[in-house]
């Protein structure tokens, strides 16, 4: 298998099937394309690889899977020894709903927050719209880790702490403080060793 990914620094979506693979122990070939280069050049970097333009994508043989979500689910179902989503249907429906929220919602923290491994944390004033996104997520971690007892929001690490794996940064990052259980879930997710791996893989870029 080859992975496309896009700058360790920045990546958010390149960031989630990279701990996946990790996880899952399946060796892989990892191929870097520096991001926001300038007169076009990522996209044009990117296309020999993915016809979107955009990272991340699978290639596993002859097929080609884009778009960080299609490549976690295409996993789950080719290494279903690495129990990427728990066996309990209820819990894996919970889960793909919380990756799916993040997969396509919290726009202003996104845009607010962005992803920067490079900088030191400091303490950010946000706005109203990421505060409510803030509020949203801390929700959702303290609902799943109540229900299924921890210490990842599906009881077991599975795909979903993969995809708030970013976010998990962006806290740090811009010192938002997370209430209840979530705030010890945000330092465990981040002392994961697939996590700590793609920042020590960030440093060295």
């Amino acid at each position: 298998m080859e992975l496309v990914i896009g700058t360790k620094k920045w990546s958010t979506w390149s960031m989630r099937p990279w701990l996946v693979l990790k996880r899952s122990g399946m060796p892989f070939t990892e191929t870097l394309i520096s991001l926001r280069q300038e007169n076009n050049q990522t996209y044009e970097a990117i296309r020999p690889f993915s016809r979107s333009g955009l990272v991340p994508a699978l290639k596993d043989g002859e097929l080609l899977v884009w778009d960080s979500l299609a490549i976690c689910e295409y996993l789950a179902e080719k290494l279903p020894e690495a129990k990427l989503w728990p066996a309990d249907p209820v819990a894996r429906a919970l889960g793909r709903s919380a990756a799916a929220e993040m997969h396509s919602g919290f726009q202003a923290l996104r845009q607010e927050c962005p992803m920067a491994l490079e900088i030191e944390p400091r303490q950010a004033e946000l706005s109203a719209a990421t505060l409510k996104n803030v509020a949203r997520i801390t929700e959702l971690f303290n609902e799943l880790l109540g229900r299924f007892g921890g210490p990842f929001l599906l009881g077991d690490w599975s795909i979903a702490d993969a995809f708030y794996a970013p976010v998990a940064t962006r806290f740090r990052t811009y010192g938002i403080k997370a209430e209840g259980p979530a705030a010890a879930y945000v330092e465990r997710l981040l002392a994961t060793p697939e996590a700590l791996a793609w920042e020590a893989g960030a440093r060295a870029e």
